[in-house]
């Protein structure tokens, strides 16, 4: 029997077929070419598994196919990184070949995101025959890079003890840590023939952290951490022994090794900060600037922009040390007495950094009740706060790691309490929301929890992530706790100072030829933290060139980006919907970013 609505509409129907037909084939055309970009994404994820057996263990997926990367480190040899560089152009090749116009809207996000990160890394490692692979890490042993600044933190917080295999991978590991350390040192000795020497204060930054490691076996974190976790689970076996037996053999001759090399190299190193000192440098530093903040920002609008945002900060800053009674001095200045009264000071004793860390976590706690009003997606995975060990932290900077994708490992933000001098109170609930929620804990845990592709869940770009976080400082402002609490507003604002001193003096020191010494007077100057802080932060971005700068470009990105969905949208915008539209694509380069929140304009505010 005819159904009469469908002839009713038979003429409307007819007219309108070829369209429809047209459209019906389009979509079937941008399944079957999404459907190949998965298989191809899929393959890319398969790969960064197999080359990392680290990333394995990071992302809690060691078990089962995948349980052999469990007693395996990553390759640091000079084959490794020449490898990892062939595969970043294999895989920039096939993207080439994909036709990007026959993708549905997300797969062509997903597309443009991988794309960039492959052009910029490919583009660096046939330029460029030192560091690793890309630009932005020009030495592989300094105060901040090599397996012996990572692998001890890994091997304790991210290789789980709960079985005796458990217990024997963590040994080969530690048999591997030898190894990966001795594969260093052939790069280094390849990339110091090419002049790539790192500064006297970073080679001896290096050598005074080689030194803390280097302990007797009865108290070396790299034995203890697998005795006691083992006898905490009941693990029959001398665990203590074995992994003395191999810290003794293997790991301290290759320590050693690595401490002679860089002794020997000390004679040779300069007090020059900047890497244009180093072969094509002027390039390289370049290259690790369009890395680091996904943008064509040349260094002199990089400064510009650093001196422009200080100018605005200091003047806010100025404003609430007055309400608080603070009118002399520079900001700086003022800064510097801040840090010193003793009202926001903790005890420098365990009890005391105890007590800062239950203080932080309470803060945790008030800050998740009021997320749901600003944002429609929340994370799963809990989030914890612990100190960073005492035998690396010398040399670490607080930071968060992710958690695990199976949501049984949480994620940590790690502080370093050295000394509780250089965490106050009240710098603490900013710094606390940018690891944390609603900063990188937030962002990264919900990446991890979305429906992305496996490898584009892994593939992080600097400028969205810590400009994300960065943008969460202020988001925390804006949800109203530095009211009432000028000194914590204070700590917002001299964070955010810190970030803004930042793209002056990496600019500074990399394109600007300034000394290690005038970035820290400038930095110092600029956010009044002590001299041996700002010290520290200047050594930093001397061995990541760029890295510095991301922070900053990535908030005025992501903060211009907003306030232009809401002059499009005007009354139709919604901050959660506006946040889903941000983080639930992933991290992005910020020129893809821009075209996915584009996209949420035209759709009206619906991410």
């Amino acid at each position: 029997m005819l159904d009469r609505r469908l002839f009713c509409l038979g003429s409307a129907a007819a007219i309108a077929m070829p369209r429809a037909a047209t459209a019906a084939a389009s979509t079937a055309k941008a399944g079957s070419a999404d459907a190949a970009f998965a298989r191809t994404l899929d393959g890319f994820y398969r790969t960064a598994l197999d080359e990392s057996p680290m990333l394995v263990t990071s992302l809690g997926i060691d078990t089962g196919a995948r349980a052999a990367a469990k007693g395996k480190l990553d390759d640091s040899s000079p084959a490794g990184v020449a490898r990892r560089k062939r595969v970043v152009a294999d895989q920039l090749a096939q993207l080439k070949r994909i036709d990007r116009t026959r993708l549905g809207a997300a797969a062509a996000i997903n597309y443009d995101a991988v794309l960039y990160d492959a052009t910029l890394t490919d583009a660096a490692d046939r330029q460029f025959a030192y560091g690793g692979v890309g630009a932005g890490s020009p030495y592989v042993l300094s105060q901040l890079n090599g397996a012996y600044a990572s692998v001890p933190d890994f091997l304790d917080s991210q290789h789980v003890i709960a079985t005796k295999a458990d217990c024997e991978a963590y040994l080969a590991r530690l048999d591997a840590l030898a190894v990966a350390m001795d594969q260093e040192v052939e790069r280094a000795r390849h990339d110091v023939a090419l002049g790539v020497v790192p500064p006297d204060f970073a080679i001896d930054g290096a050598l005074a952290q080689m030194k803390v490691l280097r302990q007797p076996a009865a108290t070396s974190t790299l034995v203890t951490s697998l005795a006691n976790r083992a006898r905490d689970k009941g693990i029959a076996g001398d665990w203590q022994a074995r992994a003395g037996a191999v810290y003794d053999k293997r790991v301290v001759p290759a320590l050693d090794r690595q401490m002679a090399l860089l002794a020997s190299l000390r004679p040779k190193a300069v007090h020059d900060a900047g890497v244009w000192r180093l072969p094509d440098g002027e390039a390289y530093y370049a290259a690790s600037l369009r890395a680091a903040t996904t943008t064509d920002l040349p260094p002199e609008e990089v400064h510009r922009l650093g001196l422009d945002v200080t100018r605005e900060l200091s003047a806010r800053a100025d404003t609430l040390f007055r309400k608080l009674g603070m009118t002399k001095g520079t900001v700086a200045q003022r800064y510097e007495a801040l840090f010193k009264d003793p009202r926001y000071l903790y005890p420098n004793t365990d009890a005391g950094k105890a007590k800062e860390i239950a203080d932080l976590n309470a803060l945790v706690q008030a800050m998740q009740k009021r997320l749901p009003s600003y944002f429609a997606t929340l994370p799963r995975t809990p989030l914890e706060i612990r100190r960073i060990p005492a035998a690396t932290e010398a040399g670490a900077s607080t930071h968060y790691t992710e958690g695990s994708l199976d949501g049984t490992r949480p994620g940590i933000y790690w502080l370093n309490l050295r000394d509780t001098a250089e965490a106050p109170f009240w710098d603490m609930p900013t710094t606390t929301f940018h690891e944390g929620i609603p900063g990188h804990h937030l962002q990264i845990t919900l990446q991890r929890e979305s429906a992305l592709p496996d490898y584009r869940k892994i593939l992080f770009f600097g400028a969205y992530v810590e400009g994300w976080a960065l943008y969460a400082e202020q988001l925390a402002d804006e949800m109203g706790f530095y009211a009432d609490q000028p000194a914590w507003e204070l700590g917002y604002i001299h964070d955010a100072l810190l970030r803004s001193g930042r793209l002056v003096v990496d600019t500074g020191i990399h394109a600007k030829r300034w000394s290690r010494e005038q970035a820290v007077t400038t930095l110092s100057g600029i956010d009044g933290d002590p001299i041996s802080l700002s010290g520290q932060e200047i050594e930093r971005y001397a061995v990541s060139p760029g890295q510095a700068c991301s922070y900053m470009v990535g908030k005025v990105t992501i903060l211009r980006l907003r306030e232009k969905a809401k002059a499009a949208l005007g009354p139709r915008f919604d901050i959660g919907r506006f946040h889903d539209a941000v983080l639930l694509s992933g991290a992005l380069p910020l020129a893809v970013l821009e075209t996915r929140v584009d996209a949420f304009i035209v759709a009206g505010g619906r991410a």
